[in-house]
């Protein structure tokens, strides 16, 4: 007798195996579950919702933890955006998956994470050709240990203030759905980090 399936135990790779084909949570607008998805065939237009999450990390300054995506991925490459983001598995709690892709992002656990709302999007990018099509669970935080980013994530980090992300948003390259989640999570990102951050 096998071992049950659960989201812990499962793999959640498609029976073809590749990285890429890693299956997400379809769901309707609502946000309810309705199915599965390969990741790529999820992100290829028109797009299909699908569920994710958005983690927005602050120092004890109230500084914003930026990451720069690695070079390497085939979405949205190089750009810059907030501190860790990504899909549940199929079954997956999407705080639980908030918090395991930022130990396997960033390498630490946040000292506290806090649920922020939802957001629900439909965001081409114009570079890569794909879409994100995404019901998007928010997640604010703080995270008070040293940074260990894994290199086939992150290309680099920065904490920055509200008017430093200003200027830098101004000048760089931003992944498509930056301001999206960021405007959709200030409410709770103000109730975290106090007025006086300017957030």
């Amino acid at each position: 007798m096998g071992m049950p399936i659960t989201p812990a135990t499962a793999d959640h790779r498609s029976p073809n195996g590749s990285a890429d084909a890693i299956l997400l949570e379809l769901v309707d607008e609502d946000g309810t579950t309705i199915g599965t998805a390969e990741k790529l065939a999820a992100h290829q237009p028109p797009g299909r919702l699908h569920r994710a999450f958005s983690v927005f990390l602050f120092d004890a300054a109230g500084r914003l933890l930026l990451q720069q995506r690695a070079l390497g991925k085939y979405h949205s490459p190089g750009v810059w955006s907030n501190s860790c983001c990504g899909h549940p598995y199929p079954g997956e709690a999407p705080f639980a998956a908030a918090a395991r892709r930022t130990q396997e992002e960033l390498g630490v656990s946040p000292s506290l994470l806090a649920e922020a709302g939802t957001v629900r999007y439909n965001h081409p990018d114009p570079a890569s050709g794909l879409v994100e099509q995404e019901f998007n669970h928010l997640f604010v935080g703080l995270v008070q240990q040293s940074l260990r980013p894994d290199p086939a994530e992150i290309g680099a980090t920065a904490f920055v203030t509200a008017p430093e992300l200003a200027g830098r948003h101004a000048q760089d390259p931003f992944s498509a759905w930056f301001m999206t989640v960021l405007d959709a999570a200030r409410p709770a990102i103000r109730e975290l980090t106090g007025p006086a951050t300017g957030w």
